[in-house]
């Protein structure tokens, strides 16, 4: 099949997280599948730009990634370039795959589809959550629903969503579509699905991601604060500036020595980091999925994450850390087991490891992904 992927940023733009390698890992797990995958995106990267040929047609790791420049509105990742191209080659593809919402490449993206009558797949990556819309420019994204995304959201042969939470959310956003709810996890790379048993003194648990305000990584700060001999270590770039008022409020609370703030990580240091940790911690007020909890099992380190978090299942599944309550208090007393217990912490990083082998490498999440896009392919070729 002839699949285009269309997401606003992408590598090397690496600080917008966790969406930027799961989408790659998809697009090379579906190339080594024989499939023509191509992508569409900006050259943004922050406030500046990648270093990338733009408008030609760049390989990367078997990938056909095309760039184009963002020249204004950018948060928005405004791209004319972008909309010619999509309109002279959209109808060569069989499917097309978008990866966002509330931006302006999902709209071109969409809108150039349906002229050209090519289904796609909408991945609103956990956006399209009640809570968030209400927590952040809650006006100006309600209008672009209005305007944009109901008829984006309308016309979309699938939904993927990445978790039974997701799910339920799309469901309680109240928005109408006749697309098909298809739910596919992201994977994660089983090369990496290595135990190891070291103990590292002191002791340490690891918040691994971009820092923002939906992480709540202050609430990890106030619960260390309560169990001593454990330390906390915050790997992730500050997009929006957070960093100086947490690290005040660790200074507050008498545990500046034991928070630490790494900034982004990558490569064997990432990895180094996960294996080392006593637990991945992932309290966010809402998570689509949380991919960097499969790659902590898959490195055998054992989670603990709250049930908004849609990488909860796989949690519960693998019995591969806690699902603990969504309070400081549950936290605190999570910490103060795992400090007591270590060996219970490395079984359930083993188990983790195992589960993943079976269940989540990424061979396997494309092929149900091109079951997927065959599906609505032979829709497209039935009407």
């Amino acid at each position: 099949m002839r699949v285009l992927h269309v997401v606003p940023s992408y590598l090397p733009a690496v600080r917008y997280g966790g969406p930027i390698y799961s989408v790659h890992r998809l697009c090379v797990a579906l190339a080594h599948q024989g499939h023509h995958v191509d992508v569409v995106t900006t050259n943004v990267d922050g406030d500046g730009d990648s270093a990338v040929p733009l408008g030609a047609r760049v390989n990367l790791d078997g990938v056909g990634v095309h760039y184009f420049p963002s020249r204004m509105l950018r948060r928005l990742y405004y791209a004319p370039l972008m909309r010619t191209w999509l309109r002279r080659h959209v109808a060569t593809y069989d499917v097309v795959h978008l990866h966002s919402v509330f931006l302006w490449p999902t709209l071109a993206a969409s809108r150039a589809a349906t002229r050209n009558a090519v289904p796609y797949v909408l991945s609103p990556r956990g956006m399209l959550v009640n809570e968030l819309v209400r927590a952040r420019s809650r006006w100006l994204k309600t209008a672009w629903i209005e305007l944009f995304e109901r008829r984006t959201v309308a016309c979309a042969a699938a939904i993927h969503l990445t978790s039974r939470i997701e799910r339920l959310a799309f469901d309680d956003f109240e928005i109408s579509t006749r697309a098909m709810l298809e739910v596919i996890p992201n994977g994660v790379d089983a090369s990496e699905a290595v135990v190891d048993s070291s103990d590292v003194q002191p002791p340490y648990v690891l918040m691994l991601g971009r820092i923002s305000w939906k992480k709540r990584i202050e609430r990890a700060i106030d619960a260390i604060a309560a169990v001593p001999g454990i330390r906390l270590v915050i790997a992730g770039g500050d997009d929006e500036n957070l960093l100086p008022s947490l690290q005040n409020r660790a200074q507050n609370l008498g545990v500046g020595d034991r928070v630490g703030f790494t900034g982004r990580v990558d490569g064997e240091r990432k990895c180094s980091l996960i294996r080392g940790a006593r637990a991945l911690v992932m309290v966010s007020m809402t998570e689509n999925y949380g991919n960097v909890v499969l790659e902590a099992m898959a490195l055998g380190t054992p989670a603990i994450v709250v049930p908004q978090v849609g990488a909860a299942e796989a949690v519960r599944a693998a019995d591969a850390g806690w699902v603990i309550e969504d309070s400081v208090a549950a936290l605190q007393s999570q910490l103060q087991k795992l400090l007591m217990e270590p060996e219970v912490a490395r079984e359930s990083g083993r188990r983790g490891a195992q589960w993943v082998r079976s269940h989540a490498s990424w061979p396997a999440i494309a092929s149900r992904m091109a079951g997927l896009y065959q599906r609505i392919a032979q829709g497209r070729a039935s009407r």
